[in-house]
């Protein structure tokens, strides 16, 4: 198919899962701070790694503090936590492509000034830079057809030895229902999305 006039986006999905990976490695070299701790204090530091790897609007208040207690302790956790989520905050907030640019640029400038290894991230960002900056004039993601992707894999694994194809439809499409109702207008939007590739598909199928 040739679109002479199309775009190319990077969706946001993906550049969070990089930076939530460099993010995790960094984190991995404070080992030996865990290493040095009693049996109490390690069940304590689990604790807030569950919570580092969180939203900080999502945490409560007791949440926030024991980790800017462990922060005092290993100042460079900090700088990982919030160097993290202020790029997340970017896609979040930023209100066009200029003011992302600039935005992304600061904040490169900002992890290197740390001498922390945060290079593989922001390879990613320069390789990609044209298309991620794209995301920001629309807004569009692939979310909803990622989570599609992951239910119809867990319906596939459940439905091992059906041999019809309608019946397996009826099986994805009575999940995608069911969330339906749970999740509200996105996935009732995806439902509508899988209607529409078992009409286009069906013919393919004997």
């Amino acid at each position: 198919m040739h679109l002479p006039n199309s775009q190319s986006v990077i969706d946001r999905f993906h550049v969070a899962k990089k930076l939530g990976e460099v993010a995790d490695d960094l984190r991995k070299n404070y080992r030996a701070y865990k290493r040095s701790l009693s049996g109490e204090a390690r069940k304590k530091l689990r604790s807030q790694m569950h919570d580092f790897r969180r939203r900080p609007e999502d945490l409560k208040p007791e949440q926030v503090q024991a980790l800017e207690d462990l922060f005092e302790k290993v100042p460079s956790l900090g700088t990982i936590y919030h160097l993290r989520w202020e790029a997340t905050k970017i896609f979040d907030s930023a209100p066009n492509r200029a003011e992302a640019s600039r935005l992304l640029e600061d904040w490169i400038v900002q992890a290197r000034e740390t001498e922390m290894d945060w290079e593989p991230f922001i390879t990613m960002l320069k390789n990609n830079w044209e298309g991620i900056l794209a995301y920001f004039e629309e807004r569009k993601s692939s979310g909803p057809v990622e989570g599609l992707n992951t239910k119809i894999r867990v319906v596939l694994r459940r439905s091992y030895g059906i041999q019809s194809l309608t019946t397996l439809w009826t099986r994805i499409l009575l999940d995608v229902n069911w969330a339906a109702k749970k999740l509200g207008p996105t996935i009732a939007e995806i439902r509508g999305f899988v209607n529409q590739i078992q009409k286009h598909f069906s013919g393919c199928y004997t």
